[in-house]
């Protein structure tokens, strides 16, 4: 679960967090909430976000919880499964939970005017039951996402445009740097891969520790 603001979700926190669901081949879609705060600006980014996830396969939902819009759409694609809510502090995770079944009544608290970042509210994994047939589990907010256990050579394996343009690379080894032939690089500068998500890559690649705060 995202926003574009208040509190905004930078896009390699996004990017680290599907490519560790990507490595653990566990299905990934996008909760865009909070529509109802957003600007010219804050919809013309998220516009563009959903333009690139959706090219490369993650399902995107718009909603905005205290509008109630775009949640019956969720709710039918969460019927009969059990789903995880992750994202940052302040998101809405929990206030989406409590809307889908005010039963609950979890504690939830506005994000801190000073850092305009979310406040650790929930702080253990917990599952509930909704009443459309859904399983929830709610999680703590997350201020910093690590990728572990990845070699430096198999991170691209999890960027799906990065690893089905790789196979056009001149090398088998390529790492989409600086070598030659790198069909990767190529898409790059011709758009068919989005920059940020190649920043993205680069990032986690030159990132000894593997994090991101």
């Amino acid at each position: 679960m995202i926003t574009i603001s208040h509190p905004e979700t930078p896009v390699e926190f996004i990017d680290r967090f599907l490519i560790t669901a990507e490595a653990y081949r566990i299905p990934a879609s996008l909760i865009i909430n909070k529509t109802d705060l957003y600007g010219d600006e804050e919809i013309n980014r998220m516009e563009y976000m959903i333009s690139v996830y959706e090219k490369i396969g993650y399902e995107c939902f718009i909603i905005s919880v205290t509008e109630n819009k775009g949640l019956a759409i969720l709710a039918e694609k969460m019927k009969g499964k059990v789903s995880l809510l992750a994202g940052n502090s302040g998101v809405g995770k929990t206030t989406l939970l409590n809307t889908f079944n005010p039963s609950l009544n979890l504690k939830t608290e506005e994000i801190s005017d000073y850092h305009k970042q979310g406040k650790h509210i929930t702080t253990f994994p917990e599952m509930h039951h909704m009443p459309f047939g859904a399983y929830i589990i709610d999680s703590p907010g997350i201020r910093g996402f690590g990728v572990v256990d990845m070699e430096r050579n198999e991170i691209y394996h999890f960027f799906p445009e990065i690893f089905s343009t790789a196979t056009g690379c001149k090398f088998y080894n390529c790492l989409h740097l600086d070598e030659p032939g790198c069909a990767v690089k190529s898409a790059v500068e011709t758009g068919d891969i989005d920059p940020l998500r190649y920043r993205s890559y680069l990032n986690i690649l030159e990132d000894d520790n593997r994090k991101y705060r």
